[in-house]
């Protein structure tokens, strides 16, 4: 008997249950992958343009991770990090090492990248604690970023719509600084908002600034030049830990290993998960600085007070070597840095062809374009018609054209794309032509409606077009 997804027994994650239950649900139901394909249980074939959910660096299909699972699996299913080790764990931290910039050296696994995070806010403040200073714990990330589900990330996390269902539940200290949008820029100086917003709660009670090297909520918000450069100056000056949250940024999602390496600066902190095993199976963490773990084994009784049974499971650190092998010998960093630019230069000839595309934005595998009523005024669509763009036609039509990336509302609408980063420009055409098409076709479906002039509060409906 196979049941039916419309039976309602499994329960989607941010996806509105009228999408996929009762009798014609539009959520396609995923049955294999190969390379940057994936078929659904119909046959139909889907160019996956959103790499998963950003994770899938390596593509479907591989041999690699499989084998190196079905190897750990039959010599040690199973080893806690916690009063024990393993080598497969021992042996990818030192990778991580490795490929991480700096002084970036001790690891702790976790799980997933909204785990990562709250192992970093709990690192964070047992940093400070151990140097006597016990006032630090506030944190301070940017409006409209996304660093997770779990409680304090979702603290972290600056999206209104996100956090207020939850707010009666969750800890409280978190402040939210102009983000580097440069289309619809909310700072002069984002960089300098930050150290504002330091000054005001009081240096000596803040922990950490959260960053993501390249803003995903929004639609890929690259920073403006020397950006990373004045923060990191800044939490320096101010006695504040800077951590890059790279959960979708690391693993060669910007042609770098780390996006900290694509914009040349060096945080405390690095948290990390996705492509660190191309999403064969889950696994996160965090990589931190030298100095961090000497502060922590300055007493020889002290530990980190945090664990998961599950962190750095064996079987996910072999298949994360695995992946970073095939990194190494198909030069996966080297596809995207030859063939990065030359897909934003594809996206720009996009924009310069329809209307409705205001913004090109991203580096890398990952950018966005933000979809506008009004270019020459840069409009936005009001709640209703972006709703009608991106819920009503957009993202039913890239299914049915066989493309899988996102339309989302997050702040303003945008359709982001983010392949598997082995794409080559055949594959990567493909993705524009669909675009292109489809792009006419939003304009024309939009064309003639009355837009309001003025100001709409940014930041729409956050649940709903996953893809």
């Amino acid at each position: 008997m196979t049941n039916s997804l419309s039976d309602g027994n499994l329960w989607l994650h941010f996806t509105r249950t009228a999408d996929w239950l009762g009798d014609h649900p539009s959520v396609p139901v995923l049955d294999r992958g190969e390379g940057c394909y994936v078929w659904d249980t119909t046959g139909k074939r889907y160019l996956d343009g959103l790499s998963a959910l950003f994770c899938v660096q390596v593509g479907y299909g591989r041999p690699e991770m499989p084998k190196a699972a079905a190897e750990q699996m039959a010599k040690l299913p199973f080893a806690t990090n916690w009063a024990t080790a393993h080598q497969p764990a021992i042996d990818l931290a030192g990778a991580l090492a490795e490929r991480f910039p700096g002084d970036l050296e001790h690891c702790f696994f976790v799980n997933s990248g909204s785990e990562a995070v709250e192992s970093a806010l709990k690192l964070a403040r047992q940093f400070h604690v151990a140097n006597g200073d016990q006032q630090r714990h506030k944190v301070i990330s940017r409006q409209y970023a996304y660093h997770g589900t779990t409680l304090g990330a979702l603290g972290v996390t600056g999206i209104p719509g996100l956090r207020e269902p939850f707010a009666a539940i969750m800890p409280t200290g978190y402040r939210y600084a102009p983000n580097t949008n440069a289309y619809r820029p909310r700072s002069d100086d984002p960089a300098g908002a930050i150290e504002q917003i330091i000054i005001e709660e009081g240096p000596e009670t803040v922990s950490a600034v959260f960053l993501e090297p390249v803003q995903n909520a929004g639609g890929c918000l690259t920073p403006p030049d020397g950006y990373f450069q004045k923060v990191r100056e800044i939490c320096d000056r101010h006695g504040v830990l800077l951590v890059s949250d790279e959960v979708i940024c690391a693993f060669g999602r910007l042609g770098t290993w780390t996006g900290a390496e694509r914009y040349g600066y060096l945080p405390d902190i690095i948290t990390f998960a996705k492509g660190v095993t191309s999403a064969y199976l889950p696994l996160g963490g965090l990589v931190f600085r030298r100095r961090i773990g000497d502060a922590m084994r300055a007493n020889p009784t002290a530990m980190f007070l945090h664990g998961a049974t599950w962190g750095g499971h064996p079987v996910a650190c072999a298949v994360a070597l695995a992946n970073l092998g095939v990194f190494d010998t198909e030069d996966v960093l080297g596809n995207v840095q030859r063939n990065g630019e030359w897909l934003g230069g594809q996206l720009r000839e996009l924009m310069a062809r329809h209307e409705i595309v205001g913004d090109v934005r991203g580096t890398g595998y990952f950018w966005a374009l933000e979809l506008v009523a009004d270019r020459e005024h840069k409009v936005a669509f009001d709640d209703a018609h972006a709703e009608r763009l991106l819920r009503g036609f957009l993202s039913p039509r890239l299914l049915e054209l066989g493309l899988i990336c996102r339309a989302d509302d997050r702040d303003e609408p945008v359709i982001q794309i983010s392949p598997p980063l082995i794409a080559d420009r055949l594959i990567l055409g493909e993705l524009v032509d669909i675009l292109d098409q489809v792009l006419g076709e939003a304009q024309k479906e939009m064309a003639g409606l009355r837009v309001d002039t003025g100001d709409r509060a940014p930041g729409g409906p956050v649940e709903g077009v996953a893809l």
